[in-house]
């Protein structure tokens, strides 16, 4: 298998060549801490809000993810070892792909997705709700969701957006859309949010205009996500969200799902740490959940370079004064809510209203 992928660019860890000891959590400090973390871990696995695996095995010849595959960051082993219970896999276009692809890249990107968890049944199980999601848990398989999908995908067309949904996509990202720009949502764009609610399909608004996000936070009846967002105040960055975007995202119940990602959040478990700490106090418990960010081409700090190690995490919240309930909402409960919430809303929605027109005729795109 290596000869094979000699030429595979690996994900380079921030600080890897760094004079660290081996373990960043001293034995005096993290023996009986890391070992409650796993404790906890597995009654309450982590719900990884983004991951890049499907367009990262894309080019490889060969791969087995339940083997094992020293390619990517992510496989059936260290999922299991970082006791990750579900993920959400990325069907984003890849930057420069042309706007008349975008719904031919993104159906590949669904293909290739269910290709992969054909490929690996003892490992992972594609999941379209949040029943299924704990169904896979208890057979021992990682539940798969799909999404988030880039909005280029729909073409501007709510058509397009049911049979994505039909398909399996769960989260559409809202980041670039014609109609979800700088003044905010068109007649369109709220129709797209309505659209969404019926669906169970939720928004994911990382990268949105602040006015958008404010929008779409007054006008949807699920929870929204920002599936790669930390906290500004913590370290600035285009897609962290200032306090007043978090208090309002917390008022909502949606998810800020903070990324593991160097340049965003900072080079140690301890730097995403304090933006875990910051969004709880901002936004509450309720409101922070985990986004890895792996195989998506991002540095990661350099002590949580692969999904097994999310132990090592948690460990360092647990010293921190994290409760156990705190952390069960961090890592599961509340992406479940979110799940829940949206099968729960669509459920509802779908009994009073019927679809709308692809693209209805009084609504400006």
């Amino acid at each position: 298998m290596a000869d094979l992928q000699d030429d595979i660019p690996t994900t380079t860890e921030v600080g890897e060549d760094d004079c660290l000891p081996d373990d960043p959590f001293p034995t005096e400090s993290g023996t009986d801490v890391l070992e409650r973390a796993h404790a906890l871990l597995a009654a309450h696995p982590v719900a990884d809000g983004y991951s890049g695996l499907p367009r990262a095995l894309a080019p490889l010849p060969w791969y087995d993810l339940e083997l094992g595959e020293t390619a990517v960051d992510t496989d059936v082993p260290r999922l299991r070892e970082g006791h990750v219970g579900a993920l959400f896999w990325s069907l984003q276009v890849p930057e420069g792909e042309r706007a008349d692809r975008a719904v031919g890249a993104t159906l590949e990107q669904l293909d290739l997705a269910r290709t992969v968890v054909e490929r690996h049944p003892e490992g992972l199980r594609l999941v379209r709700t949040a029943g299924q999601v704990i169904d896979a848990r208890h057979c021992g398989r990682v539940a798969v969701v799909l999404g988030p999908a880039s909005v280029a995908a729909l073409g501007d067309s709510l058509g397009i957006l049911r049979v994505l949904h039909s398909l399996g996509l769960r989260v559409l990202s809202l980041a670039g859309a014609s109609w979800a720009g700088e003044e905010g949502l068109t007649r369109f764009g709220e129709e797209v949010i309505r659209e969404m609610n019926r669906l169970g399909v939720l928004a994911d608004l990382t990268g949105a205009p602040e006015v958008t996000l404010a929008r779409v936070l007054a006008l949807s009846k699920t929870p929204v996500l920002c599936t790669r967002s930390a906290a500004a105040a913590v370290r600035p960055h285009p897609a962290n969200l200032s306090d007043d975007l978090l208090a309002r995202l917390g008022g909502q119940k949606g998810l800020c799902m903070v990324p593991l990602i160097a340049e965003q959040t900072g080079s140690t478990a301890r730097d995403v740490a304090d933006h875990l700490d910051h969004v709880r106090t901002v936004a509450g418990p309720e409101c922070v959940a985990l986004s890895g960010t792996y195989d998506s081409g991002a540095a990661h700090p350099r002590d949580l370079a692969d999904t097994s190690r999310y132990p090592h995490l948690i460990a360092e919240l647990l010293r921190r004064g994290w409760s156990d309930t705190e952390l069960s909402l961090l890592t599961w409960g509340n992406v479940q809510r979110a799940l829940r919430s949206a099968d729960f809303t669509a459920r509802a929605a779908q009994r009073r209203r019927e679809p709308s027109p692809p693209r209805p005729a009084d609504a400006d795109v």
